[in-house]
């Protein structure tokens, strides 16, 4: 359990050649002779890197500083570069790509568009994540995992999804949805001996759904037989955990549908199976990080009301009327249109990422349809030419943004950023903020200070993606799973990744080939609201090592996949941990943001306010932590610039 991954596992499928001390989580800028272009490296790619990714160890050294306030303690003079631009987007992800893509939609193709990004990569929360085994490349995702949203897409977006050549009505042609339960492959959840008293894998019991993409059938004709026999919990619990996923039972005679879900929404789901259902508190870890996926946090801090939009037991009696609440999180609020537009890439929404950025830099991306680029190698070396009329420039943090003159008459914006420990400046005659609403007020202080107040509102959340090569997935057929749920465990979920075959990109099949695992986790601390649980979890990623990550990916992969014959040592052949301490964008909750519940302007709407030739998009900016979020506010802050 304690072997250490090798050099060479970590280099296994990284295409480098920029040195012999090549260690996990180092920015790839670290190791170039060339501070001033990193991506001209030879065998630069960031996709293929291992170890600790997502934001990684140096990629926010900067912005910290500006936070603490040290940073012009001692930073030299800018660097004029004498670049000028009509637009300067901050922040290359799916916000800040699509901005520019909008701009020059509306501006015309001759415009000079200049897109900086702090990391070593585009596509922001968008990560792509490469290996190699066997002669073969396997792609997976470490952040957004699919195009898909509980609303409706936008026209807007949809319109840029299908400009891009993704048509989303060929998912059920490009995913595999019968592979695993053809194989006997089903849901399980793993009891841990910390939380539960014992070490327990079994069928999941109750209602599926909570599967990134596909259902598969379950391992076993009746789980909850043998739950009822196995499971590692009291008598009563194993009773009432039965009694309120099958009870058909009102648990609020006498009041109305609307009085119902008014009350639902001041409770959190965990109070509501106590003390409402009168459920024994042990079946309270069992269901605690349910909605982790969702929410970054456990049932203690999702309302009741949420819990009924996600289908979660003990509501089936409740005679609850079709159709939301007051308050209820966007999240939990089922569409029918919104459920069939789905699209899941191997690599996620990173290839929309790079679907964009093929269209702004075609001379960067290689192919011409969303099905060649899956396996296209994307140059990063021709991100950043000189007589492009787009340039992606990576390795790059914005340190100040402000108007050259009061805001209503200045000429232009002048960003100054930071790279290869030098400062330098550019101007945009329009500057488009798509980084982080928390960010915002530290490198922009101009704005109101009831601006900044709003923008820092919003708390992200803290999440891991984590993507384990495996030399062959055997024990997970003889165990019966593909999907593993773990409420008390590190990482609470394990699964199989989905079996897509798209172009020349062709999914694991077989049992004995090599495959991607998924594993997340959700830190945070259950008793807190949420924004400060939020708090706790970022500060606890920020101080976890890669060798703590690994130590306990091994450990739990042991224990769960142990009785099948798995052998962390010998089968574990690469890891990529996506660490994102600042990862979705906030949500809003009907449990601690009275103004959702109640009316009032939310702090997005509040922070997003233009000033001058600035105008701010992201997620954040409409507390939506989806690609059309992002793609729906780029799309509205262009619109701001260019009025």
């Amino acid at each position: 359990m304690d072997r250490r991954i090798t050099r060479r596992d970590f280099l296994n499928g990284v295409a480098l050649t920029v040195g012999a001390s090549l260690a996990p989580g180092r920015p790839l800028s670290s190791f170039v002779l060339d501070d001033d272009a990193p991506e001209k490296a030879p065998g630069y790619y960031p996709p293929a890197l291992t170890g600790l990714r997502g934001s990684y160890e140096g990629s926010y050294a900067a912005a910290h500083e500006l936070r603490d306030g040290r940073f012009w303690e001692t930073a030299a003079a800018a660097i004029d570069t004498g670049e000028e631009y009509d637009l300067v987007v901050v922040g290359g992800g799916i916000s800040g790509l699509s901005a520019a893509h909008f701009f020059r939609q509306r501006a015309g193709r001759a415009v000079r568009i200049l897109v900086l990004d702090n990391h070593d990569d585009f596509g922001g929360h968008a990560k792509r994540n490469e290996f190699r085994e066997g002669g073969r490349t396997l792609v997976g995702y470490g952040g957004t995992f699919s195009i898909d949203s509980p609303a409706p897409y936008s026209a807007v977006a949809k319109g840029l999804i299908s400009a891009l050549g993704i048509d989303v009505r060929r998912w059920e042609r490009v995913v595999d949805g019968r592979l695993y339960g053809s194989l006997g492959l089903g849901r399980g959840v793993f009891f841990d001996r910390e939380t539960f008293g014992a070490d327990r894998l079994l069928p999941m019991p109750g209602r599926g759904g909570d599967d990134e993409g596909t259902d598969s059938a379950s391992a076993a004709p009746s789980p909850w037989t043998r739950f009822m026999a196995e499971a590692p919990m009291s008598a009563r619990a194993k009773h009432d955990l039965r009694r309120v996923h099958q009870e058909r039972k009102d648990y609020m005679p006498g009041l109305s549908s609307a009085e119902k879900k008014a009350r639902l929404a001041r409770i959190s789901y965990a109070r509501f199976l106590t003390d409402v259902a009168a459920a024994d508190p042990g079946v309270l870890p069992f269901f605690q990080a349910r909605p982790h996926s969702l929410y970054g946090v456990g049932i203690d801090a999702v309302p009741a009301q949420d819990a009924w939009g996600l289908r979660f037991p003990g509501f089936q009696g409740m005679g609850l009327e079709p159709g939301p609440g007051r308050g209820m999180n966007l999240d939990s609020i089922r569409h029918e249109e919104a459920e069939s537009f789905f699209f899941h890439f191997p690599d996620g929404n990173a290839s929309v990422a790079r679907l964009l950025v093929r269209g702004l830099v075609p001379a960067a991306v290689p192919g011409r349809t969303a099905d060649d680029l899956v396996t296209a190698r994307v140059d990063y070396s021709r991100l950043d030419e000189a007589d492009a009329p787009v340039r992606v420039r990576l390795n790059s943090t914005a340190v100040r943004v402000r108007h050259r003159g009061d805001a209503a008459t200045a000429p232009d914006v002048e960003v100054t950023y930071a790279r290869g420990g030098k400062l330098r400046t550019v101007r945009g005659k329009k500057c488009v903020l798509a980084c982080w609403h928390t960010v915002v007020p530290y490198i922009c202080p101009e704005l109101p200070d009831a601006q900044k107040k709003a923008l820092a509102y919003g708390v992200k959340v803290p999440i891991v993606y984590t993507n384990v090569l495996i030399a062959s997935w055997t024990s997970f057929r003889k165990l019966g799973v593909n999907h593993v749920y773990a409420p008390g465990a590190y990482h609470s979920s394990v699964n199989l990744d989905l079996p897509v075959s798209i172009g020349d990109y062709h999914a694991s099949r077989s049992p004995e080939e090599p495959i991607l695992l998924h594993l997340m986790r959700t830190p945070c601390r259950p008793g807190l609201p949420a924004r400060d649980q939020h708090r706790a979890g970022r500060v606890e990623l920020q101080a976890t090592t890669f060798a703590d990550f690994e130590r306990e990916i091994r450990s739990q992969l042991g224990r769960i996949l142990g009785p099948g014959g798995f052998d962390p040592a010998r089968d574990i052949r690469a890891i990529t941990v996506n660490r994102w301490a600042h990862g979705y964008a906030y949500q809003y909750n009907s449990l601690f943001d009275p103004f959702w519940l109640e009316g009032g302007e939310p702090p997005c709407v509040t922070g997003r306010k233009p000033c001058g030739r600035i105008a701010i998009a992201n997620a954040d900016s409409g507390a939506y932590a989806y690609t059309d979020g992002a793609i729906d506010q780029a799309h509205r802050a262009v619109g701001e610039v260019l009025a």
